[in-house]
């Protein structure tokens, strides 16, 4: 099983490359995973237009399933409801017979900074409670610091309070973006993955355009970076997942 993932497109945006925005669908399309994961920031400042692009866009990507949450620039300018027209959920989640992927909103609107809410912390629970299962919390903001992105300011105002529930609930990834760069934390036993931008300019230093994918094979599950600009596909992380 594949699952990609991947974040802050920024689609309608001056710092869009169509170039690596087709080299994504073709590397999706030769993929053709069993799951994408979006975690935000598909369009600059949350208009209608800018959706309507996100949304052609989205549709063009071949995969069985997609979850897809909003970033902190998909909710400027009451984003948040044309997400949700669009969209169908903030909150959507997937389950096959070895996963469950929830993805949760942590944007709030016209801010850049994070916050999941004490109001989802049951729901989140809830989905997560689960046992035989590999687990995935999908979210845009990253809850742990990330290195050489500058000054901390947007990480969630109640990070903590999520990683306690991610390590209490025995979630194996949590997938982020914001940050435009990728990396990678681990805590206990869950890994925090931030995906970099994918097909944006806006990038960290000497960085590239890139996206995650993970490759189950069996008990074991392989991280992999894929760079939008040559297709070339570096392995980060090989894990053994939990026998169940």
């Amino acid at each position: 099983m594949k699952i990609v993932h991947i974040s802050d497109l920024h689609l309608s945006g001056s710092n869009f490359v169509s170039e690596w925005g087709e080299n994504v669908i073709d590397i999706m399309h030769s993929i053709y995973p069993e799951l994408v994961v979006v975690t935000g920031d598909l369009t600059d400042d949350g208009y209608v237009y800018e959706y309507e692009i996100a949304k052609r866009y989205i549709d063009r990507i071949k995969t069985k399933n997609i979850i897809i949450v909003p970033g902190n620039h998909d909710v400027r300018n009451e984003g948040y409801k044309i997400f949700e027209e669009i969209f169908q959920t903030r909150f959507p989640c997937y389950k096959n017979e070895k996963f469950v992927v929830l993805g949760i909103d942590s944007t709030e609107p016209d801010i850049d900074d994070g916050h999941v809410g004490r109001e989802n912390y049951e729901y989140i629970q809830k989905k997560l409670s689960v046992e035989g299962k590999i687990k995935i919390l999908a979210m845009h903001h990253h809850l742990i610091p990330i290195p050489g992105t500058g000054r901390e300011r947007n990480i969630p105002v109640d990070s903590g309070d999520v990683l306690k529930l991610c390590v209490e609930l025995g979630v194996t990834f949590v997938f982020s973006g914001h940050k435009h760069i990728p990396w990678i934390w681990k805590l206990e036993n869950t890994y925090f993955i931030t995906a970099g931008t994918a097909t944006s300019r806006r990038l960290k230093g000497r960085s590239h355009p890139s996206f995650n994918m993970i490759e189950v094979e069996e008990e074991k599950a392989i991280l992999k970076e894929i760079n939008v600009v040559n297709e070339d596909v570096k392995e980060i992380l090989r894990i053994n997942l939990p026998k169940f």
